[in-house]
Parts: C-alpha cells; structure tokens; sequence
C-alpha cells in the first residue's frame, strides 16, 4: 500500500518549497542531496512529506538510542496506517570481550538483552522479508552490524496453510529449526507449548499467539489469539513464522562450517607453537573446542557471532550481511543530524578492528573473528540507496556529496528568529558577563556559558555561586544522571546559569535559555570551529529574546562564518514575518522531556522548591542525602554515591544491584535509555564495590 501521512498541519514557511525540491530530486535519481533546516524549523515534518511524496521505503539513520526513539514516536503518529519500525542495539547495557596486554587483563563480555527492542528488531527484519513497501525503519548505527544470512531467514520460516499436510511432530521439529524452544510452564515470547493436537506459538515478532490445531496429520484451524487474554481473535487461512533469532543456520551448513572451524583452529595453533607461543596455542584450543562441543550439543555458545563468517559461508575478509541487506533495492536513506552520525559510521569499523586484532593475537578468538564487524564506511556507501543528509551545520562530506547543492530550510512555524549575535571584548568579560546573567535572572530566563576547559568551567561556576548566582557546571566528568538532573533543574528555574566544555547537544530543547556567552570564542579549535560555533549559538533559537555573546578580542574566520550565516537567516525570517504578518511566538516545551516523560512545566512552587536546595549549604545538602540514601538504598537509583555502600554486607549490595537490574530493564522497555543508562552506571558502581568481597 501507498504511504498515509496523517497530520494536522499543512507544510509552512519554507517547508513547500524544501519538499518540492527534495521530492524532485528523489524522483529525477540525484544521489545525494543535503536539507540544511535550523533549529525549530520542522524538519521532521519535512521528511515525512519527501516519503509520503516519493512512497519509498525508507532508512532513518540516528546517532544515538534517545534521538532514534523520538523519531520512531514521531514517524508512528506521521504514518499511523502503514508499517514503521524501531532498529537499535537490544543491549540495555553492554561490555565487548577486551584483552589489555600491558596489564595482562582480559575483560569478559557481559551484557543484558532487552527482549523488547529484541522483539522490535526481529520485526523490523520480518517485515522487510514479507515484502511490504510502505516501511520506515528508524535506526541506530546498529544497521551496520552483522545479522544473519536473510536467505537463511526465509528458509527456516514455517508457513502453514489451513488444510496442509503436515503432522503436528514435524510442525514441531520445524519449529525447533526456526529456534522456537517448548516451555509448558510460561508462554512467552519465541516459545511454544503442546496440549495434545493443539500447539500454541507466542510469535518471537510481533504480540501475538498462533494457535494450530491439528486433526491427524492434517492441518484443521489457524487463530490468532490476543497475548494478554489468550483468547481468539481471528480465524487465518495461513500464516507464515519467521524465526525467533536472526542468526539462523540450515542443519546442512551446520556440519561443513564446524569442519572449517576445526580446521581453522589446528591451523592457528600451530602457528603460535612455530612461535614458541605455547600459552596463547593452549588457551585459543580449549577455548574454540569448548565451543565446537557446546555448538553440537545445544546448537549455539557464547561469543557464536565470532563464528559467523562460517555459517554464513562467507570468504575471508567479506563483508558481514546486515540491515542494509533486508532494505528493498530502491530504499532512500535519511541521515538525521549527518554532521554526527555520519562521522560514527566512519569509525565503527576502526575500534572495532583494534579490539578484535588484540583477542586474535593473544590466542583468544580465531581469525576469523575479525569478519564479525560492522560495515566499513566505503561498504556502507555501497549499499544505501539514494541519500538525503539533515543538519544544521553540514559538514565538507555532505556538502562535497550534494556537490555543494543544499536545500534550505531556516523558516520557523512560530516565526522565531536566530538569535543575536554580538562580540565584546575578553578583559572584563567575566564582570560583563554576571551584569548579563542578572538581567535574565530579573526575567525568569536561563544562561549557558561555554568554556574551553573542565578546570575553568568548574572555577566559573564556583566564583559565580559565591556571588549568589544559582549555578551548575556540566561536564564529561559529571555522571549521566547528574546531567539530566542538571538540565531538568536548569528548565524548571531551581538554577539560573549552566557552564559547561561543549554544548553542543543536537536534539537537545531548552527554550527557557534566552542568552548563550561562548567565552574565548577566538580560540580556533574543535569547540570554537564554524559548526561547533553554530550548534552552541542555536541553543539560544528556541527563546524570544534569544541572544548569544561571543567574547574574543578579535574575530577569526570561524566567528565571522557563524555570524555571517546566522544574520543572513535573521535577515530571510524577519522579511518572511513582515509579509506574512506572523508574531513570533515563545515556545512552551514539557519538562522532562529530555528523559522522555511528558509533565507540565511548573516554574513557581516546583522551582523554588528545587532553587532552596540550590542555594542551602552544599555539605549540608550531601549530608542529608546520604542519609536518605543509606535509608532507602534499595529504592534508589543513586546508591553508589553513598559512602554508606562501603560498610553494607554482600547481600545487600546484591539486593541493590537486583533491584537497580530491575529498574533498568523497566526504563528501556519505556525506551528512556538515558534513564537506563543511568541505573547501568550505579549497577557498574556496586559491582566494584562487590569484587573484592567475592
């Protein structure tokens, strides 16, 4: 079927003329074409009328979990009739298998799968192999890893017809092959259970039960019943199950690649016992033939992907097959916030090798190990389709792909402008600066201030806090649950000025921040370049009285471009204004969203409940939180910060750790994985804290 967008608002500003431009393109094969939107200007919207227009399927490319999440909301609500779907790492966390020589410490993989996003993956793969074309796929840079030999896939689907001939042995033992596993005590996801000629199969894709009832060697009824009720829903004429696993092996390759694999390993041995390398010969064999047996015993092991290439029946050095590979031949690809995401495709493959080069040579993993990698870049430019880059700040690929063509889009719905950008000189910046922070305090405005350094961002804000100035720093140093708390309370007024390194965080909305100082903005560099410049100032796009203060005692190149550009939009919105007749209007965002939770922003008891804190005497304020943590530490996400944690027995850091486990695994089901990622990073802290007890 044809795409559907569904949306209340019609196409405004310069949207029209952006879709008609790309929708031109995509039809007339341009390769690679490059939408330059700022801040605010929808460009969301814009994609989806370019895909409703085009009717192609479509890759959304995302560079991080929390970005791709609110696209897929998006896109869902956008495309509400058709098949939209969510493709990220199922790993809630996750520690890669690692060797460091120098301290001869080898760090074991460990991870927790998230059988949501698993389900969620699985479904995105199931619906690209059905065939249906009115798909978008939004995902992470998951989309270069390797997955399962899409032939294999359709191989060991199971489809059934009302009326086959089938017995209901061999329906199991084709379900068996599909990965299906029998559970008689709970039926979930990717499991089936038997009641005489009656088989119940939890589908591993998608929520639903399929019921097959047999009559001898017959197939008599196909239902499909409701998850939650187990009730039937509908009768089926036939139905088709994918597998429950994405790296599947027919039982005919199985053999030939565990040859290859023994092989392989007297090969390698070998080779370190020519080099007197007799520990790295012993450990390598034991390893792979523990894993040989556990293949032939239960049909998988940990670590099987480093085996893949085997199963897949790939040559040395060939590419892993991957997402790319499932997308129909004349997908689109849209690369969101490209000056990012496009820089991380290019270096996944290059940590990745490093890692796997020190396992291989100190007898960890096979060579052939080194094939189950992500996509180097030049093989993911061979395999995505016709491509549209988004950004605000494209960078030299982008532009040098569109062949310098860019579409523009600077036009705000709510008529916002870009803000103002003005240069003072650095002497007497700091005094300048605090005059500046006082006149949006008397307004009920908010403040970032970016430094070149932790040292001085910290200095900053301990000199601005002793002037009275509610005031927090932001830095990589600062744990991720303390940044969003940090931002959360920037929003809601318990803090009036943040300082922080770079902040530049594309996706990130705080429309209550009207003034933006970039101290040392004439110190060229990576934090000081046009498009860092750019980003940071577009912080201040989202406010009414939006202004942004450069202190430098000359103008660089850098300064000169951002300001150039970001007068040259003031100049395009203001005589769109005037035509139009628009008054531009404040934005009034929920708070919390930054962690996904929608509530209504409540400046007043709220805020000045969060600024008491604030302004109280830190120790005292970190004693009384200790206290509460030490309390109620098994409620609590932040209990690693209690130096209580160090005087509790065994059981009850494991306790903590269940209980945080629990809560993560929560958080990612909601897809609020900053959240998880939080509870990841206290679990990781009370682990420490067990090792030694162990």
């Amino acid at each position: 079927m044809d795409f559907k967008l569904v949306s209340q608002y019609e196409p405004t500003g310069d949207q029209p003329q952006a879709i008609e431009q790309l929708v031109s393109g995509v039809n007339d094969g341009t390769p690679y074409q490059t939408l330059l939107g700022v801040t605010g200007s929808g460009k969301t919207f814009t994609m989806a009328n370019v895909i409703a227009r085009t009717n192609r399927p479509t890759l959304i490319l995302s560079h991080n979990k929390t970005l791709a999440a609110q696209l897929y909301s998006e896109f869902k609500s956008f495309f509400p009739e058709n098949s939209v779907h969510y493709f990220v790492s199922y790993y809630d966390y996750y520690q890669p298998e690692a060797y460091i020589p120098a301290t001869d410490k080898y760090i074991e993989k460990d991870l927790a799968i998230n059988e949501e996003i698993d389900r969620l993956r699985l479904s995105t793969v199931t619906a690209l192999l059905s065939g249906r074309r009115d798909i978008v796929v939004v995902s992470s840079v998951s989309c270069l890893y390797g997955m399962g030999n899409p032939d294999n896939i359709n191989a060991n689907a199971v489809t059934i017809h009302r009326g086959d001939h089938m017995g209901r042995d061999e329906f199991l033992r084709r379900l068996v092959d599909a990965l299906y596993s029998r559970n008689e005590v709970e039926l979930t996801s990717g499991h089936f259970r038997v009641k005489g000629d009656t088989v119940d199969v939890f589908l591993a894709d998608e929520q639903i039960i399929l019921r097959v009832i047999f009559w001898g060697n017959e197939i008599e009824t196909i239902q499909i019943l409701d998850s939650a009720t187990q009730m039937p829903r509908e009768d089926v004429e036939g139905f088709k199950i994918f597998p429950a696993n994405v790296f599947v092996t027919p039982k005919a390759q199985l053999g030939s690649a565990l040859g290859k694999i023994d092989v392989d390993l007297g090969t390698q041995v070998e080779m370190f016992r020519r080099e007197a390398r007799y520990v790295e010969a012993k450990r390598l064999y034991e390893r792979v033939t523990y894993d040989l047996e556990m293949i032939r015993e239960v049909g998988y092991c940990s670590g099987i992907e480093n085996y893949s290439r085997y199963f897949d029946g790939r040559e040395p050095g060939q590419r892993p097959f991957c997402l790319l590979d499932y997308m129909p031949d004349d997908f689109l690809t849209i690369i969101d916030e490209s000056h990012v995401t496009v820089p991380q495709v290019r270096a996944m493959y290059g940590g990745d090798q490093s890692r796997k080069s020190t396992l291989i040579e100190y007898g960890f993993r096979l060579d052939a190990a080194r094939d189950n990698r992500p996509l180097r870049f030049e093989e993911f430019e061979e395999l995505t389709g016709q491509t549209i880059f988004v950004s605000a700040t494209p960078a030299d690929y982008e532009l040098e792909m569109s062949e310098g063509v860019v579409v523009e889009q600077i036009l705000r719905p709510t008529g916002l402008l870009d803000p103002k950008i003005t240069v003072r000189p650095s002497q007497g910046q700091i005094d300048d600066l605090i005059e500046e922070i006082q006149l949006r305090i008397e307004h009920h405005e908010r403040t970032l201030v970016t430094t070149l350094t932790k040292r001085m961002a910290e200095e900053l804000s301990s000199y601005l806090a002793r002037l009275g100035i509610r005031t927090a720093y932001m830095h990589s140093d600062v744990e991720t649950m303390d940044r969003i708390q940090i931002l959360d309370d920037l929003r809601a007024g318990a803090i009036d000025v943040l300082v922080g390194v770079n902040l530049l965080r594309e996706g990130l909305d705080l429309p209550e921040v009207s003034l933006v100082a970039i101290i040392d903005a004439d110190k060229e560099g990576f934090l000081r370049s046009h498009r860092s410049l750019t980003q940071t100032a577009g912080r201040a796009a989202r406010n009414l009285n939006g202004e942004v203060i450069m202190y430098a005692d000359k103008i660089t190149d850098s300064m000169q471009r951002t300001i150039d550009e970001t007068e040259r939009r003031r100049t395009l919105q203001l005589q769109y204004n005037e035509q139009h007749g628009i008054t531009p209007q404040a934005i009034i965002k929920a708070r919390n969203s930054i962690i996904g939770i929608d509530n209504e922003l409540q400046i007043s008891d709220e805020a000045m409940t969060h600024a008491r804190r604030y302004e109280s005497n830190v120790e005292d304020d970190k004693t009384r939180m200790q206290r509460q943590l030490a309390a109620e530490f098994n409620h609590s996400a932040g209990v690693a910060a209690d130096p209580v944690i160090g005087y509790m027995k065994q059981t009850d850091l494991e306790k903590a750790i269940d209980n945080l486990k629990a809560q993560m695994i929560a958080a990612a089901k909601r897809m609020d994985f900053v959240e998880a990622a939080q509870y990841r990073d206290e679990i990781f802290k009370l682990q420490q804290r067990l090792q030694p007890k162990q």
